[in-house]
């Protein structure tokens, strides 16, 4: 290979920046059948696991000024145009909605000869549990005539690669759903093929698999292309930062943080543990020489784990310590050829803290060139700001913050390592950190439509979605009302939330077919999850329910929901639904009272038997509305004090703690993040999963990132007030904190507070963004806020 060419090839040395700008997109290819069609390798399987490579040359008078396509592949693309890549894709969907990418590559383009390729491969009965397919293809649509030089057809060249297998499961057993390793030998890898002057005799016409069909016309099956609604990942180079051992092997001073040459004599057995310091997603790149027949296989790992020798139980200890423990997961092997600068990146991006890395030559030294990652993700910006000039605040805000960066990509993901599943219960959370930190409300947009597109006959949402095995958590149809609810109050977006009150109508027809008389749920089907609690009448993150199968928390959170509902359709869609809902949520409000209040414990029990007590029952008794005033603070004591109460883990804690903070005990959130403290003890460097940091699966779970909402809504006490964030309610719970400063970004700008006490007074200043206003309340006293500059001293 080339020197000059190793750079074209690895995505992390790609110094190109991708399209981020909206493109226009020619509306004829929106309601009419595209002139470019779906191709594949011809004679090769359409869904079994295969890399594949197309190309096409083609010659331009001069250079243009604008030069836009339209992209898209089954099941995965990277997309290159004079050897440098220029696209990935395309977004995950599902077949009713797929997603094609829209690139100027004009800036890549010469006048003369130029080469359009694509990398496009298919992982088959191993892909992703959120990768759904038809069959492996690609199609490349011109925006105009101008651009239709390179639609795809029979005159494109294809080939399959066949160095590539896939490398299976991580190790030990768990739900493991992420998609496979590669298995990758160095002497079948085409090589040079993104070149001008590559020879590509040998390949073959593509073949035609179908026409490319926009959504909504009469000939769309199969793949219904829409435009992608979120932009291109973010891809910066990010080099490895740490060797904390080896073995059989002279390391070179700086490596790996800074490019050296490892070199491993003829007939020696090496291993080497690498560190990023932090988890992270990245490709991975390795560069190598000679070598030939050597092995060397990439583990890699979120955490060491304590070596049981039993594959079914997961210990893991201090996640800062490596020494005498092993390290299991998913892995990439390579087999090299022998030759100069041979170059493998990884198809999908990897998620590890750890890389385990074992090598075993034979007649041949091999020669590690370089070795190192490219993070990637949803090209989030963080914009908010907070200075309280405590250290342990600002380390859990960056903890959170790379937590939420890594369950974002083109989905909210449930984790990254593990299943990388866009589930509702996280992505309500996650959508929320969305808003505070980032002011971006893209992806959100995005989950609640593939979430709202996921809806059953029956009504319900599936749990996750995109998914090709369909699993329903009936509950969290009910948070997908309450992260609709979420987006109305702070995104500026009202049109879109309207065309979802159909789907909300459906959700809540579903359960109204399993209330009683009274209101209350009875057997209601699926998984009925509310959190990963072990505790007696808890099973597999069920809530205890009675012997006729009903349950205050499923009450409870219906309730809620109904009381979402109602106010969303009375301000946008049916004044019907409105008070029907509100007539349903009174009586259910007095079934509630009556069947789980229990007057001597002064606590809302968990079922009418009055059995368990948990904090889960008694924070939606507060959120939903079933009790409000004294009686609300006198519960929210109980679930900060109440040792007796199960507790929640850190995910449901985002209830349990706005459920305290609604009960008027906000001054002491700092106080309520002991789990927060536990993990940053335990070493990780983002959130687990559960509470239970040793046998904990997960250790990057977003839906643990709630500090990263709070320390704004709460502490600070930047909130909304009214649908669209077009009016802001300051409330303040400083606790024990003399001198605050934060700011969070906004629809119309940002909003700034900052507070100082100063011989007994405090001195607040508050900016609101242009055309909103607002109130600002200090110890139950309401006074009115103004766009632009407010000071108060009080």
């Amino acid at each position: 290979m080339k020197p000059s060419i190793i750079l074209t090839v690895s995505i992390i040395c790609m110094l190109i920046a991708f399209v981020s700008k909206a493109q226009t997109i020619n509306p004829d290819l929106l309601k009419k059948q595209w002139k470019a069609q779906w191709i594949a390798a011809v004679n090769e399987p359409g869904k079994a696991y295969g890399v594949y490579h197309f190309r096409k040359s083609f010659e331009l008078p001069a250079k243009p000024v604008k030069f836009i396509i339209h992209v898209s592949a089954d099941n995965r693309y990277k997309l290159y145009v004079n050897g440098k890549l220029v696209s990935l894709g395309p977004a995950r969907g599902d077949t009713y909605y797929w997603n094609f990418e829209t690139v100027d590559i004009a800036p890549h383009l010469n006048k003369g000869k130029n080469i359009i390729a694509a990398l496009v491969w298919n992982e088959g009965d191993d892909r992703p549990e959120a990768q759904i397919t038809e069959r492996t293809a690609f199609i490349l649509q011109g925006d105009t005539e101008d651009e239709s030089i390179v639609n795809t057809d029979n005159r494109w060249k294809a080939v399959k690669d066949s160095a590539y297998r896939p490398l299976t499961g991580v190790g030990y057993s768990t739900y493991y759903v992420a998609g496979p390793g590669e298995m990758v030998d160095m002497h079948q890898v085409l090589k040079d093929w993104l070149l001008a002057d590559y020879n590509d005799d040998e390949w073959r016409p593509a073949q035609k698999i179908d026409n490319g069909n926009p959504k909504g016309i009469r000939n769309a099956f199969g793949w219904m292309l829409v435009p992608s609604a979120i932009p291109q990942m973010e891809l910066t180079m990010q080099r490895i930062a740490k060797l904390r051992w080896s073995k059989g092997i002279n390391i070179p001073a700086g490596f790996p943080i800074k490019k050296a040459a490892l070199t491993i004599p003829a007939n020696t057995k090496a291993s080497l543990l690498l560190d990023q310091s932090f988890l992270t997603n990245a490709y991975l790149t390795v560069s190598m020489s000679g070598g030939n027949n050597a092995g060397i296989s990439f583990t890699y790992c979120e955490s060491p784990m304590v070596n049981t020798g039993n594959t079914y139980q997961i210990i893991k200890p201090n996640r800062n310590d490596v020494d005498g423990y092993k390290f299991a997961g998913r892995k990439d092997s390579i087999i090299a050829d022998g030759s100069l600068n041979q170059t493998f990146t990884t198809l999908a991006f990897r998620t590890f803290r750890y890389i385990f890395v074992n090598i075993i030559t034979n007649d041949e030294p091999l020669t590690v060139n370089d070795i190192y990652g490219t993070f990637t993700g949803y090209p989030f910006k963080m914009n908010a700001k907070l200075q309280t000039g405590d250290a342990e605040t600002q380390q859990i805000l960056d903890i959170g913050w790379r937590t939420a960066r890594l369950c974002a990509a083109e989905t909210y993901f449930d984790c990254p390592y593990y299943e990388q599943l866009q589930y509702i219960g996280d992505g309500r959370i996650q959508a929320l950190i969305s808003y505070y930190n980032a002011g971006d409300g893209r992806l959100a947009r995005n989950a609640i439509n593939l979430i709202d597109h996921s809806r059953i006959a029956e009504g319900i949402t599936l749990s996750r979605h995109p998914s090709y095995s369909p699993q329903i958590i009936t509950t969290f149809s009910l948070w997908y009302i309450g992260m609709l609810h979420d987006y109305w109050m702070y995104r500026n977006d009202a049109a879109f939330v309207k065309e979802k009150l159909e789907g909300v109508q459906q959700i809540l027809s579903f359960f109204s077919k399993y209330q009683q008389a009274d209101g209350s749920l009875k057997n209601l089907p699926y998984w009925t999850f509310a959190d990963w609690v072990n505790a007696k009448g808890w099973d597999f993150g069920e809530g205890p329910k009675d012997t006729e199968g009903t349950s205050a928390i499923l009450d409870m959170q219906l309730l809620w929901a109904y009381g979402q509902a109602a106010e969303m359709e009375s301000l946008l869609g049916s004044t019907f639904f409105a008070e029907m809902y509100r007539q349903k949520a009174a009586r259910l409000k007095a079934t509630i009272q009556k069947k789980y209040w229990d007057a001597s414990k002064m606590l809302y029990a968990d079922t009418k038997e009055k059995i368990t007590y948990s904090q889960h029952a008694n924070a939606l008794a507060i959120l939903s509305g079933v009790v409000n005033g004294p009686a609300a603070t006198a519960i929210a004591q109980k679930l900060e004090n109440d040792a007796t109460l199960v507790k929640s883990t850190i995910y449901f804690k985002y209830y349990v703690h706005q459920a305290m903070i609604k009960g008027g005990l906000g001054n002491n959130y700092v106080k309520w993040l002991d789990i927060w403290r536990a993990n940053i003890q335990m070493g990780l460097t983002t959130w687990a999963e559960i509470s239970d940091l040793k046998h904990n699966r997960s250790d990057c779970h977003a839906w643990g990132a709630s500090p990263n909402i709070e320390f704004y809504r709460t502490v600070i006490g930047i909130d909304s007030h009214a649908p669209g964030f077009s009016k802001i309610k300051i409330e303040p719970h400083l606790g024990a904190l003399k001198k605050a400063w934060g700011e969070i970004p906004h629809p119309n700008g940002k909003v700034i507070a900052s507070y100082l006490e100063k011989n007994g007074k405090w001195f607040i200043n508050i900016d609101l963004p242009v055309r909103t206003d607002g109130i600002f309340i200090w110890k139950g006293k309401s006074y009115p806020l103004k766009s632009g500059r407010n000071a108060l001293t009080i």
